[in-house]
């Protein structure tokens, strides 16, 4: 079974956008384990919003992936590597994916993306990126999140600009 690893930037307040959408506050004067975990990836999980900001800014990056976008009103995928998975097929067509041969599974993001696939109990490691920013307000990660989960350290990371990467997977 193929795992779906959150990986995700987040201030040290728990934002993963500024109050305006920016995301100019994330580092990006070092690779950070991109480039490997990249390698480790074959496809990625995106909600539409943060799809269409891809589109506009950089339509390449996910280039070598296989895209599913989560959306119910996006109806042109704009590239033979994408696929559009609708809210109705949801939980099914994960698990079809997961269960089919490949590499570990990206999930991307946004902020409501993350928090169906937390309810469904979808993701098997959680890759969090703190930066040492507080932003004050923006978009939080985590979203309407009613019940305690518990998390187990797997391992922690810093760097030498002070942003540490945790890893995390559901308690059992």
């Amino acid at each position: 079974m193929r795992k779906i690893i959150l990986n995700v930037a987040v201030s040290l307040d728990s934002y993963i956008e500024g109050p305006n959408g920016e995301y100019d506050w994330c580092f990006d004067d070092q690779d950070y384990g991109l480039t490997d975990f990249f390698k480790a990836c074959d496809a990625i999980f995106i909600g539409r919003k943060s799809y269409e900001l891809i589109m506009r800014t950089d339509p390449k990056m996910f280039a070598a992936m296989k895209i599913y976008v989560f959306s119910d009103t996006l109806h042109d995928p704009q590239a033979d590597n994408v696929e559009i998975i609708r809210s109705a097929d949801f939980k099914n067509r994960v698990e079809e994916i997961r269960s089919q041969e490949g590499r570990d599974i990206w999930l991307f993001g946004g902020a409501e993306l993350v928090e169906a696939f937390i309810k469904k109990n979808l993701i098997s490691e959680l890759l969090l990126s703190v930066h040492p920013v507080i932003l004050g307000s923006g978009k939080p990660l985590f979203t309407n999140i009613k019940e305690r989960i518990n998390l187990v350290l797997l391992g922690a990371e810093q760097f030498s600009s002070g942003l540490i990467q945790l890893r995390y997977i559901v308690k059992p």
